[in-house]
């Protein structure tokens, strides 16, 4: 075949360009065509939601609005839609309709939004709705408290307990003298009053059963009650934590020598019952202590009928492992504590000091009060 040769115009001549291939049959049928908008539809959609999930977990973990601490009363069956209205209410989460979808979310997303509990939750500035989240789920809730000191009746008690503004609820059941056991005790906002002293009640049926299996031997006592008894009867008897055992070991020597215990405060509580205490008594009167009164120890042999207050872990402890002594009886020393003698004649040199003490104490309050004259 011969070639026939071009002239140099013909040769600077661009030659004409091939026609392009004809597309597959396959990459024209619309069930592939479809097909490749569904994937690609597919991963769009999967970087979108991605880029949400990124977006939210960030937006749930960051610090949130709050700018100074704030407590919120979550009520029970509030609901998850309910806590984010309270919650957004009080400035916790940003009230737009992203940060609530996002909260919303993050708590269905844990598998949380049947786990928050009710309660009063104080919030710090700039908390997180994670950490709100971890809060209402682990019911770390603002905790409320009630001290009850040693030796209280249960009358006084009781008072105090109904009239603790946080506790809710009617007092059903009034607890026996000697039943609770004197101590702090903390609650959430909204529990019921009648709950706390069952809380009281079981604390001290926990603790006496303790202590009365770490007795000593030969004690006058013949059971828990009767231990619970004379602990009260300690309690009244000195607020020293030293001198416990030591008052402890009196009765426990006077008991078992079949003496009466001669307890001032047993008289009062016979009197007066658990308000015995209520008002201030300096001294009892003649006539108080030769009232007929089946609690007066001055009166009666052994214990009293019942406690005369609720005594704390160390005067039960006191009494069940009294001071090892010879000593019978006690009398105040005038620096709010006791000297203590073997002997009724030790005793009775006590008690004329002792007077002497009070005595010099009333002339001097009264020196204080005459007139002085201005001539």
């Amino acid at each position: 075949m011969r070639i026939k040769p071009k002239s140099p115009r013909e040769a600077l001549q661009p030659e004409q360009a091939p026609a392009p291939p004809q597309r597959s049959r396959h990459v024209r049928n619309p069930f592939v065509i479809l097909i490749n908008m569904v994937i690609t539809l597919t991963v769009f959609g999967l970087a979108a939601v991605g880029a949400a999930l990124y977006i939210g977990k960030h937006k749930f973990e960051e610090a949130g609005p709050l700018s100074k601490e704030t407590t919120v009363v979550i009520s029970s069956g509030a609901g998850l839609s309910g806590i984010t209205s309270r919650l957004t209410a009080e400035g916790i989460i940003d009230d737009s309709v992203l940060d609530e979808w996002v909260f919303n979310l993050g708590i269905r997303f844990y598998k949380n939004a049947t786990k928050l509990q009710a309660g009063e939750y104080a919030f710090a500035p700039g908390v997180s709705m994670q950490e709100i989240m971890n809060d209402l789920v682990e019911g770390k809730a603002v905790t409320h408290s009630v001290t009850i000191p040693e030796g209280w009746t249960t009358a006084q008690i009781v008072a105090r307990v109904r009239e603790h503004p946080i506790l809710t609820g009617e007092i059903t059941e009034i607890p026996e003298e000697g039943a609770l056991l004197p101590e702090t005790y903390t609650f959430a906002r909204g529990t019921p009053r009648q709950e706390v002293l069952n809380q009281m009640k079981a604390a001290q049926v926990k603790l006496l059963t303790e202590i009365w299996e770490r007795r000593v031997d030969g004690l006058p006592i013949n059971s828990p009650e009767e231990l619970v008894i004379l602990a009260s009867i300690v309690e009244k008897e000195t607020a020293l934590a030293d001198e416990r055992s030591r008052v402890a070991g009196v009765f426990v020597n006077r008991l078992n020598k079949k003496m009466r215990l001669q307890s001032d405060p047993t008289i009062l509580y016979g009197l007066y019952g658990g308000e015995a205490w209520l008002k201030d008594r300096s001294a009892i009167k003649q006539s108080e202590l030769k009232k007929e009164n089946k609690y007066n120890t001055y009166q009666i042999d052994g214990l009293p009928p019942g406690p005369i207050g609720n005594p704390g872990r160390a005067a039960m402890e006191a009494v069940a492992n009294p001071s090892r002594t010879q000593d019978l009886y006690f009398v105040a020393d005038g620096t709010g504590g006791h000297v203590f003698a073997e002997t009724y004649e030790q005793h009775q040199d006590n008690v004329r000091k002792w007077r002497k003490i009070e005595k010099d104490r009333r002339q001097a309050e009264e020196s204080k009060l005459e007139p002085v004259n201005s001539n």
